[in-house]
């Protein structure tokens, strides 16, 4: 009886040839990946959109410098704490999270700004910024529906949570420029 316990033990722990862990949460080993890897572009876009709001939020200047330091600075602040969520529901899922500016540039679909001499006007931040959560947004939906078809519903709900708050912070923006 010892026998056959630490065989299915050792089967457990054993690496599937893509390189995972063996895990078994219910959902397909190739279905993880599937997400795991839509997930690491939902990281790499929020990471490159939370880079260019605090950017932003620095570099603001002109009539509308208070207001948007402090919504730059409330929304930079919340998407910083979001990334945390993404990148461990990719390592609960069973593989590493992208974290290197490399990595991000590879994977994300919003481009970074060249250098900084000087800062785009105040309405064109906040253009890149509507761009850049509605980016977001495109990329969280593509992922959502792998997750979805896969019965991922801890994934489904963090990528609908993040639906939820770059739609809204797309449509505040907007109002800016109305």
């Amino acid at each position: 009886m010892a026998k056959k316990k630490s065989e299915h033990k050792s089967a457990k722990t054993a690496a599937h040839a893509d390189g995972s862990r063996a895990i078994d949460i219910g959902i397909a080993a190739g279905d993880r990946r599937k997400i795991a890897e839509g997930l690491g572009h939902v990281l790499a876009d929020a990471f490159t959109l939370y880079l260019k709001t605090h950017n932003f939020h620095w570099n603001i200047s002109g009539p509308m410098f208070n207001s948007l330091h402090l919504m730059f600075e409330t929304q930079y602040t919340e998407q910083w704490n979001a990334l945390d969520d993404i990148a461990e529901r990719m390592r609960a899922l069973g593989y590493n999270a992208p974290g290197s500016y490399h990595e991000f540039i590879r994977l994300s679909s919003i481009r970074e700004e060249p250098g900084q001499a000087a800062a785009p006007a105040w309405h064109d931040m906040v253009q890149q910024l509507v761009d850049g959560n509605e980016a977001v947004c495109r990329t969280a939906r593509k992922v959502l529906k792998t997750a979805d078809d896969a019965g991922d519903d801890p994934t489904v709900d963090l990528l609908t949570q993040r639906l939820q708050t770059h739609e809204k912070y797309a449509w505040m923006l907007r109002s800016l420029l109305e």
